[in-house]
């Protein structure tokens, strides 16, 4: 059974596929599989220290208070105990009160895939990587940098569902913008659920979107409204427009899908130096606040609806002003607020984020110091985990495959180092002895196969073979690997009846949208 198992990874991890040059690709893609870290999440500040976070965060929230901008959101917080003044935006939230609505946020759920394969866990330890998202741009060596459209939107399904190491879809990964607005959200949930099997997301633009992205879950699962919120399948990311105001669309939105019980996942966007004070620690105390205060409405929603407290906290280049990622400030907040996402007992989402201009070395060195506190600390969702570039205004392909090497690495470092009496190969040195070499010891033949991480991408030939075979870098080798990706993509089957059910529900809608 053993080795059966190992014949099957070699195949999977070998499989080759011909190119449009008409050469042989190889796609070394590790296996399918969920991830948990076998190893203690590393805090990095003290507990009086995110003690004091906390506090000065429950002070933000009862003596200056946030901006809930939709009136049917300041109801529903007047209802359960907020102070909301008529005629005034501004809400003020008793400590205990935020408190004990969080405190009905599970620690732990599972959203679920369009098999069962596909099901992930968020929380505790696990690790869930998304794909990139929400774009404008997107960009590859031949087309260049171009306005995100419904083919490239497409392709990059493709490539999410296909890359075994990105678990799920984190939004649109380009913004299709050749659709119309008001409909664009039809076609692109028809992809995700034609094209994908994977667990996907839905934008928190007023009501009707997620509404009607949650009725095509219904049909393409065979689910009811009511069945669905027990057996959720996505989730939506909402971002406070920090500092300290929510507005209308997402917290419309927010009561849409957490009422169905989707997963929200509250993300303030707050850059030191810009959108919130200068220093790490005043940016997280206004991080925090605005999470807490957002967390409790989806509980006064639905009480234990799925919520992920988001952090996103990075600093400013303050001699332009344009945001910076991946950088020792961006880590050290990204590790601070899984600390703070523990101390509520909630998953935590991060995100691999870089400011580069291009699939370069820059690109990658910022995206490890993202990586390195994503998995360090228990980061349960990973969002733009696989293609950001320029900040996350554009969606690379060539950076897609780069990623994807960066994430199987860090899985392959999630794997717990063996020791045995096997690993620790004692009669394999007696036999080799002083001055001799282990390449054909027993030991080795036995285990050459599988014993080290294979790359995706990474070319480890000598300087001469990787001459003769055309001197590519790294980023023409990530180009013809996306290529060869999606020549070799084969869709998830789908019951003929219900691509027929969805299409009559998309054209159905298309007739009256009621989006503006």
């Amino acid at each position: 059974m053993a080795e059966s198992r190992s014949r099957t990874r070699r195949r999977e991890r070998t499989r080759s596929r011909t190119g449009a040059d008409g050469a042989q690709q190889r796609i070394r893609q590790a296996p399918w599989r969920r991830l948990r870290s076998p190893y203690p999440p590393l805090p990095l500040i003290s507990e009086d220290q995110i003690e004091a976070i906390h506090a000065a965060s429950l002070r933000i929230l009862s003596e200056i208070g946030i901006d809930f901008l939709d009136p049917a959101a300041r109801m529903l917080l007047k209802r359960h105990g907020a102070d909301v003044n008529e005629g005034s935006e501004r809400v003020r939230f008793d400590p205990d009160m935020v408190l004990d609505h969080v405190a009905k946020a599970p620690s732990e759920f599972t959203l679920h895939g369009g098999r069962p394969e596909r099901d992930l866990v968020f929380g505790a330890n696990s690790i869930n990587f998304c794909c990139i998202a929400s774009a404008p741009f997107c960009s590859d060596l031949d087309g260049g940098r171009r306005d995100g459209n419904y083919a490239d939107f497409n392709n990059f399904c493709r490539l999410t569902q296909s890359a075994n190491i990105v678990h799920m879809f984190g939004g649109y990964p380009v913004e299709p913008v050749d659709l119309p607005p008001a409909t664009r959200h039809l076609d692109c949930h028809y992809s995700f659920l034609t094209l994908s099997d994977k667990v996907h997301h839905a934008y928190s633009l007023g009501r009707q979107r997620p509404s009607d992205a949650i009725d095509m879950l219904c049909i393409a699962r065979g689910e009811t409204r009511d069945s669905i919120a027990e057996r959720p399948g996505m989730h939506t990311i909402i971002n406070t427009s920090s500092p300290l105001r929510v507005d209308t669309p997402m917290l419309q939105g927010l009561t849409e899908m957490s009422a169905h019980g989707q997963a929200v996942c509250v993300t303030p966007f707050t850059l030191s130096g810009a959108m919130s004070p200068v220093t790490i620690a005043g940016a997280l105390a206004q991080q925090n606040a605005e999470a807490l205060a957002v967390i409790a409405f989806t509980q006064m929603v639905r009480p234990g609806a799925p919520v992920i407290y988001g952090g996103f906290t990075s600093n400013v280049d303050m001699r332009s002003g344009a945001p910076a990622f991946g950088t020792p400030e961006y880590a050290k907040a990204a590790f601070a607020g899984g600390q703070l996402a523990r101390k509520y007992g909630l998953p935590y989402r991060s995100t691999n984020a870089n400011a580069s201009n291009a699939p370069d070395a820059q690109a990658a060195w910022e995206s490890m110091m993202s990586l390195w506190p994503v998995v360090l600390g228990h980061t349960n969702m990973v969002m733009h985990a696989a293609g950001w570039l320029e900040g996350g205004l554009t969606a690379s392909f060539e950076k897609f495959v780069i990623d994807l090497e960066l994430l199987q690495g860090m899985a392959a470092f999630l794997d717990p180092l063996e020791i045995s009496d096997a690993s620790l190969a004692l009669d394999a040195i007696r036999d080799v002895g002083p001055g001799g070499h282990f390449f054909g010891t027993a030991h080795t033949l036995e285990r050459y196969e599988t014993a080290f991480y294979e790359p995706l991408l990474s070319d480890w030939r000598n300087f001469e073979s990787w001459e003769e075979a055309g001197s590519l870098d790294a980023t023409s080798r990530a180009n013809r690997i996306y290529r060869a990706m999606l020549e070799a993509y084969e869709a998830p089957a789908i019951d003929p009846a219900i691509d027929e059910e969805l299409k009559a529900f998309i054209a159905k809608r298309r007739e009256d949208p009621g989006i503006e």
